[in-house]
């Protein structure tokens, strides 16, 4: 592993911001190798050197887990020379080789992204068979009817591939955006697998036209509320097992 700053491991680690962290540094609460760190921008391998925090050994972890509330107008990738990419959004102290997101967002959908280095992790969050579901908010040209619930229920067929079942339903009126727009235009969509543009294109193929949509959930896992849109922050070890549950 290459050399990097001690407040920026410190920080990918979760022990706190590169402000909060520089602090603990001067305050003599952060040793390397048994020795107490003095600079924020101290060089160390990670893999190689001990850091502890308090007395307590930092068993630095090679992988990141991030949360984002993904904005619009801005790509699922993870590099573009064209266009401002979520990659971007990306705060210095959480980047890593390899980081990319894992379950692609349209450019103009919002919501629920997970960013990671970890490509099992990601293969196992993507993989159909293991069934997990994903929750999408969803506003429409035209309210829903109880045909379009049965077909979503049994699979739409489109021209390309056949939809597993989902489930469609109207949103609550306490989820409801409480402006113009009317109740039954406003839904939400389950789905246990991600094909291009697969909401938009599972209510085209029933007549109705998405207008706004969002990812709010990911197996057990939803978006924190307090992150605002462009938003991100590292996952705790609950969020990550919730992925899958």
């Amino acid at each position: 592993m290459a050399l990097e700053r001690l407040d920026k491991i410190l920080a990918s680690q979760n022990i706190g911001s590169r402000k909060q962290v520089g602090t603990m540094i001067r305050k003599g609460m952060v040793t390397v190798n048994g020795t107490p760190a003095v600079r924020a921008d101290q060089k160390i391998d990670a893999e190689k050197d001990v850091i502890s925090v308090q007395g307590h050994r930092l068993e630095v972890s090679r992988y990141v887990y991030l949360m984002m509330n993904k904005p619009k107008g801005v790509l699922s990738a993870s590099r573009d020379t064209r266009a401002k990419t979520v990659i971007d959004l990306v705060p210095e102290e959480w980047q890593r080789k390899g980081l990319f997101p894992a379950g692609r967002l349209d450019k103009d959908t919002t919501g629920l992204l997970i960013l990671t280095n970890d490509g099992d992790f990601a293969h196992k969050m993507l993989s159909p068979k293991k069934n997990i579901e994903k929750i999408y908010h969803a506003i429409l040209d035209f309210p829903v009817d109880s045909d379009d619930i049965t077909a979503f229920v049994e699979g739409v067929k489109m021209k390309d591939f056949e939809a597993l079942p989902a489930k469609l339903c109207i949103l609550p009126k306490e989820l409801c955006d409480s402006g113009i727009i009317p109740s039954e235009r406003q839904v939400q969509v389950c789905i246990r697998e991600g094909k291009y543009h697969q909401v938009k294109r599972m209510f085209l193929s029933r007549g109705k036209t998405v207008q706004e949509l969002s990812r709010v959930q990911i197996g057990s896992l939803g978006l924190d509320s307090s992150l605002a849109p462009g938003q991100v922050r590292l996952m705790t070890s609950e969020e990550i097992l919730a992925v899958f549950t």
